[in-house]
């Protein structure tokens, strides 16, 4: 029985018409599952290319069906990732807000007319289901833990805690112990902190790694007041007094460098976090008596915190989804589905989650790089991870594109960027090619999972952490061989690599072994502040091009840059993106002097606004699909200043995602 998993939002890539403040509807994703086994799955944001897409997931859909060579009329139950009844007061109050929209239909019938548009044919509404959100987290992790019964910690807007429990069958079974409304979202917690810390949606991230630099105690009256911790392991957050902060604390400016009080504020809510989610957890351990632990929900993606529990000591086994976050629950989505027809497949833990594009092979990979013969020199590698590990090994950066994409928000060895992890200038050099600017972050360590108990201290009976979830412990005498991968408190987020799971990039990190002694490369998802990580060989030559990696293993080829010359742009075909949009006001400003602004606009982000000269505009207006730089700039550019002025700034869009470019000979 073939399920189809979703999740994200209610807009095609190109509107915005349904999407609004109130609805969190990011990460979109889908998932194909066929008797409790993944066939397919897929992030949107890897195929349309805006990072945690809230778009719908027509590209994911069309993707894990041509995967498995499957039509949507074979599919036999379509799952959506919200439960219907909230679905539907999300649509009420849409329409109050929106009164314009027109036919007002109820959640059901909107999700099935929009398959039909998306997919060009009828969906019979009876097969689509909705289901609760956040135990779309919970049985996600719990079907893929392999545990027979485990505690289950879903840390979300609104999560819980579940007792889970696996049938002969291979069913999952939930059964709720104790809700989280929003009102106990650590979510919430953080965004009510984050404009202090210079902070936003989706940048949990950055307060964790800024976090070991601080000092919690700095700020420790004022957040014990921020929340409570009450009996059987309940408590209460007080959001409303972090204006306590004002005056305390000056607010960090975006881009700015983080001040010392902003690192202590930081590790304060970090401590926090932590002291709550121990405290929730030593509770519920204690009155079920349960060793195995699952976790999952978009504050699981908190490694910090996953490795606080880990070292508590309170479970024997603790196992945390590798797309905890809303992608996730299209997997947990389409397993409840399934789970109707009484039988799912019987599972062991999962070991990885190559479930996405593939490269192809040896003569599609050659195809895509001649395209690009101009900008690009490649050759074949006998030996290509011997190649990439010398590589690395004097200090390159180094692009590693292989089989399948992952699942989840690491890359995990398939869509990489990895450095030398014993020297800073590895993390650095790494940091400053894929343009970013926290210089604080540090690079996560990936290693021979058979090498991992002799450079970090793992906890009794743990050895593999295959999905980077945790930060765990870098032994004190190895410290110093990995200052790359290591923070300053001694933690790395550690990602184990098996022989059998993934041949390939075993056999790299083998060859740097090799070559230095250390089974361990500094690894980073590939990917540039302007995109998410990439997942064609296109996509990985367009961000290779428009950063500052140095060198790119895609499959057995080995690619580096050249400079390319004025007549190899000109071929290149340039079109907006769907998500583009370009607008031209005119109006008065002092001394009411007439002045015209032309900019680019998205539909994902309406803070967006990027100003381009009023030239290039004019070029953009009259695209019509796509049409060649040559065509754009005219056969007598080259011998003008305005030529090469349009193509540089041409050049910056295409760097920033604004436009696409792209080789090719034939016209889509």
């Amino acid at each position: 029985m073939l399920t189809l998993g979703l999740a994200g939002g209610l807009d095609p890539v190109h509107e915005d018409f349904l999407d609004t403040p109130d609805n969190y509807t990011y990460d979109g994703a889908a998932v194909l599952v066929e008797d409790g086994k993944v066939l397919a799955a897929s992030e949107e944001e890897r195929l349309n290319r805006i990072r945690h897409s809230n778009k719908f997931p027509f590209q994911s859909i069309q993707f894990c069906l041509e995967r498995h060579g499957a039509r949507v009329q074979d599919v036999d139950r379509i799952a959506y990732y919200v439960h219907e009844e909230a679905a539907n007061a999300l649509l009420s109050r849409l329409y109050l807000a929106r009164p314009e929209i027109e036919p007002r239909v109820d959640a059901r019938t909107m999700l099935a007319g929009m398959l039909a548009r998306g997919l060009g044919c009828e969906i019979d509404p009876g097969r689509l289901r909705f289901v609760q959100h956040k135990l779309t987290h919970a049985v996600s992790a719990m079907h893929h833990s392999g545990f027979d019964e485990s505690l289950v910690f879903v840390i979300d807007n609104a999560g819980g805690i579940f007792l889970g429990r696996r049938q002969d069958s291979g069913v999952v079974t939930l059964e709720s112990v104790a809700a989280m409304p929003p009102s106990k979202s650590f979510g919430r917690f953080c965004q009510a902190i984050f404009p202090f810390l210079g902070l936003g949606l989706f940048d949990e991230h950055k307060a964790m790694a800024m976090a070991p630099y601080g000092d919690p105690s700095t700020y420790a009256s004022q957040f014990k007041s921020f929340y409570e911790l009450l009996p059987n392991g309940d408590y209460t957050l007080h959001l409303d007094r972090a204006g306590l902060l004002i005056g305390k604390i000056e607010p960090r400016r975006r881009n700015q460098e983080p001040a010392q009080s902003h690192k202590d504020l930081a590790a304060s809510l970090q401590s926090a976090m932590e002291e709550i989610a121990l405290h929730v957890l030593t509770h519920y351990r204690e009155i079920t008596g349960l060793r195995n632990l699952c976790m999952a929900g978009g504050m699981v993606e908190n490694s910090g915190t996953n490795g606080a529990v880990l070292y508590s000591g309170l479970f024997d086994n603790v196992f945390v989804h590798p797309a905890a976050y809303d992608s996730g629950c299209a997997v947990g989505a389409a397993l409840l589905a399934s789970y109707e027809a009484g039988a799912s497949a019987r599972t062991g833990q999962v070991r990885h989650v190559y479930w996405g594009s593939p490269i192809g092979g040896e003569p599609r990979i050659r195809a895509e790089l001649e395209a690009w013969r101009g900008f690009l020199d490649f050759e074949k590698a006998d030996d290509v991870a011997s190649r990439a590990a010398e590589m690395i090994a004097r200090g390159a950066t180094v692009g590693w594109v292989q089989g399948c994409s992952e699942f989840g928000s690491h890359a995990l060895g398939n869509r990489s960027v990895l450095a030398d992890p014993r020297s800073l200038e590895g993390r650095h050099g790494l940091n400053s090619a894929l343009k970013r600017s926290e210089g604080y972050r540090p690079l996560s360590p990936t290693v021979l999972e058979e090498d991992a108990s002799e450079f970090f201290d793992l906890p009794p009976g743990m050895e593999s952490f295959p999905f980077a979830a945790f930060v765990v412990r870098v032994r004190e005498d190895r410290r110093q061989m990995l200052p790359a991968t290591t923070h300053v408190d001694g933690g790395a987020r550690l990602q184990t690599v098996s022989r059998e799971t993934n041949p390939r990039f075993w056999a790299l990190i083998n060859a740097f072994k090799q070559i230095t002694g250390i089974p361990v490369l500094a690894s980073a998802s590939f990917n540039s502040s302007a995109e998410p990580a990439v997942d064609s060989i296109n996509d990985a030559i367009v961000s290779f091009l428009t950063t500052g990696i140095e060198f790119m293993a895609v499959g057995d080829f080995i690619v580096k840059k050249r400079a390319p010359a004025w007549n190899d742009w000109m071929p290149l075909l340039v079109s907006l993106p769907p998500y583009v949009r370009l607008f031209r006001t005119k109006g008065l400003v002092e001394r009411k002097r007439r002045t015209q602004r032309d900019e680019i606009r998205t539909s994902y982000d309406s803070r967006l606004r990027r100003v381009i000269s009023g030239d290039l505009c004019e070029l953009l207006l009259m695209l019509d699909g796509e049409k060649s730089i040559q065509e754009m700039l005219g056969t007598d550019a080259e011998e003008s200043e305005r030529g090469r002025t349009l193509l540089a700034e041409l050049n910056q869009l295409w760097s920033e995602r604004l436009v696409v470019i792209r080789a090719g000979l034939e016209r889509r």
